[in-house]
């Protein structure tokens, strides 16, 4: 893609510092590399699919102030293309969600920086497919207790975006989810697995009255082998 000429002469005072080294980035490959200045450490960090984008900074050590440019693309297309709420920032993530929502597609990210006018090579990702790498919360929780007996109410992660109709959309819609729920005796300090399936919806029948337990959950994906982080404990006194 060409770009006209840079009248940087009859740009004014008003151009500080930030707008041209910007407009340099414009300019790209054309502006001297330094390699120290390099980008580390690139990748996608995703979240219930939420992709962002983090790095860290190059090697070098020097006084000004550092910005950093960031491109995406998809797998098998040609041209990269800026994310302009992410070019020339000095902070060390982008938040690429929305440019990378195909969950199934392979995308790749590159980032370069810029210090005092001079500009590092770009640090690309690997190949990133969120449907293979992201990770999924615990499970929300609700419980309820109902003579004796606890009533738990589990809710999968939503996706960090809705459907058509702006509603919510949940993790369930693109896997397989298997709920673990275990209750731990305060008194025995002993932890028991109650149930493990697809229902949402528990009754734990509660071994002994006049003790505290605790409730906590996970949600296991058969398919990868991965387990989410457990879920906050929630407590409740049988009377």
């Amino acid at each position: 893609m060409g770009h006209p000429p840079l009248a940087l002469g009859t740009m004014g005072p008003q151009l500080g510092f930030l707008g041209i080294l910007i407009l340099l980035a414009g300019v790209g490959e054309t502006q001297p590399a330094r390699e120290p200045l390099r980008p580390q450490k690139v990748r996608f960090q995703s979240r219930n699919f939420r992709n962002v984008l983090h790095w860290q900074p190059g090697k070098a050590l020097v006084g000004a102030t550092t910005l950093y440019f960031v491109q995406y693309k998809m797998y098998g297309q040609r041209q990269w293309k800026n994310k302009q709420d992410c070019w020339g920032i000095p902070g060390l993530f982008c938040d690429l969600t929305n440019e990378t929502s195909d969950i199934h597609e392979p995308y790749y990210g590159r980032v370069k920086a810029a210090s005092a006018g001079v500009f590092s090579g770009w640090s690309m990702t690997q190949r990133f497919t969120s449907w293979w790498e992201t990770t999924i919360d615990p499970p929300v929780m609700d419980i309820t207790q109902i003579n004796g007996s606890l009533l738990v109410v589990l809710r999968a992660p939503d996706l960090p975006y809705k459907d058509q109709k702006r509603k919510n959309i949940s993790m369930e819609n693109y896997y397989e989810l298997v709920y673990r729920v275990f209750i731990i005796n305060n008194s025995l300090e002993k932890e028991q697995k109650v149930y493990e399936g697809a229902h949402r919806v528990v009754k734990i029948e509660v071994p002994a009255s006049g003790s505290g337990y605790c409730v906590v959950a996970e949600i296991y994906r058969p398919m990868f082998d991965r387990s989410s982080q457990r879920s906050e404990e929630r407590c409740v006194q049988i009377p």
